[in-house]
């Protein structure tokens, strides 16, 4: 009887690691798709209004202002 067990035990060990990877697959797909809603909140929110960077040259020491425009226009 012992050795009609062995082989029921060794087949469930496959089922039981498919399912722990199913659900690690699960759970690294939602936390992807958390990281990209927060960073397209943040992209969005950004775009929303200029920035401005200031850069000191470190050869000449003339300041270097670039300016970034989003794409949406400010509303009121």
């Amino acid at each position: 009887m012992a050795q009609e067990n062995e082989p029921n035990v060794v087949g469930q060990e496959p089922t039981l690691d498919i399912e722990q990877i199913k659900r690690h697959l699960d759970m690294l797909d939602q936390r992807l798709d958390n990281i990209d809603s927060v960073v397209t909140a943040v992209v969005e929110r950004v775009m929303k209004q200029p920035i401005a960077l200031n850069v000191t040259c470190p050869y000449c020491g003339k300041n270097i202002e670039i300016a970034i425009i989003g794409s949406h226009k400010p509303t009121r």
